[in-house]
């Protein structure tokens, strides 16, 4: 199976041909069709998740980085194709598990090999799309609790159409409010160790109830 290690995508998309995963060609993004989006209401700050907290102890090149400026990524036919392609490439390629299955721990956020919960997903597609030249800012890890009521993450993305969900629990790119999912609280687009809240701001302590 694919090994994760490595910082840089070629080995990631390498590791998905070998395993028989297909990369759409650049050309299908005129076919792509996604509904437009709205960005989502920031209502003040909130608590960092202990587990980016304790990703950071570990991944301090991922933390210890300067504040910047908000971005809204300018999304294009070519780069919602490039969503859309690594939303489902990443869910193709792990398996999804729980921590506490894969670490005997209720909580643990890192990158992945070959199996993860939602936190491993996001990471590694946050991760996969700065290496593309996506900004760090339009990236915003988020807590969520999905349609079960149960805690998960989810990946924000900020685009001048628009705030999209990259979700492990589906492939198909959607808005936000499309998700069906009550958003908590997601990074701060400045500063990805601050954390702001993102409607009633009653949810989960953890997001690891579900893989």
């Amino acid at each position: 199976m694919l090994k994760i290690i490595k910082k840089t995508s070629i080995y990631f998309l390498f590791g998905l041909v070998a395993g028989g995963f297909t990369i759409a060609p650049a050309s299908a993004a005129a076919k792509l069709i996604v509904a437009s989006a709205t960005p989502m209401q920031v209502e003040g700050s909130a608590k960092a998740p202990i587990g980016w907290v304790d990703f950071c102890k570990t991944h301090a090149d991922d933390c210890d980085v300067k504040p910047l400026k908000s971005v809204k990524a300018k999304m294009t036919p070519a780069r919602l194709a490039e969503l859309d392609r690594i939303n489902r490439q990443v869910n193709a390629a792990i398996t999804p598990v729980t921590d506490q299955e894969l670490y005997g721990v209720e909580e643990k956020w890192t990158y992945p090999v070959d199996r993860g919960d939602c936190e491993e997903y996001v990471l590694l597609k946050r991760r996969l799309l700065m290496e593309a030249g996506w900004p760090r800012q339009a990236l915003l890890i988020s807590v969520v609790r999905d349609l079960k009521g149960d805690g998960h993450a989810v990946l924000t993305v900020v685009t001048d159409k628009g705030d999209y969900a990259l979700d492990n629990q589906i492939d198909d790119l959607k808005p936000w409010f499309e998700t069906g999912y009550t958003f908590i609280k997601r990074q701060s687009q400045i500063d990805p160790n601050l954390w702001v809240m993102l409607g009633d701001g009653i949810g989960p302590v953890g997001v690891a109830t579900a893989p």
